[in-house]
C-alpha cells in the first residue's frame, strides 16, 4: 500500500512543469521575484513587502511564509 501511495505522489510531482515550481527562500530569489512582479498584483506585492521587512529584521521563518504566499498569488492568474 505504501508503494502505491508513494508512486501516486511522485507522479503528481512529475506532472508539475518546471516553471510552476516554487523558488527557494533566499534573498537572491526574493529580489528576482520582486523584479518579475506586475504592478496590478497588489496582494502579491504586499506579501513581498512584508517578506522584505521580515528578512531585514532577521525573521526568516516569517519572511519565507510571506514569500511563499506571494509566489502562490502570482501563479494564480
Amino acid at each position: 500500500m505504501r508503494i502505491v501511495i508513494a508512486a501516486a505522489m511522485l507522479s503528481v510531482f512529475a506532472a508539475v512543469p518546471a516553471s510552476a515550481k516554487m523558488m527557494a527562500c533566499t534573498s537572491e530569489n526574493l529580489m528576482k521575484s520582486t523584479m518579475m512582479m506586475k504592478p496590478e498584483q497588489n496582494a502579491a506585492n504586499k506579501e513581498m513587502a512584508m517578506a522584505n521587512t521580515d528578512m531585514s529584521n532577521g525573521k526568516m521563518k516569517s519572511a519565507c511564509m510571506h514569500y511563499m504566499k506571494s509566489q502562490k498569488m502570482s501563479m494564480a492568474k
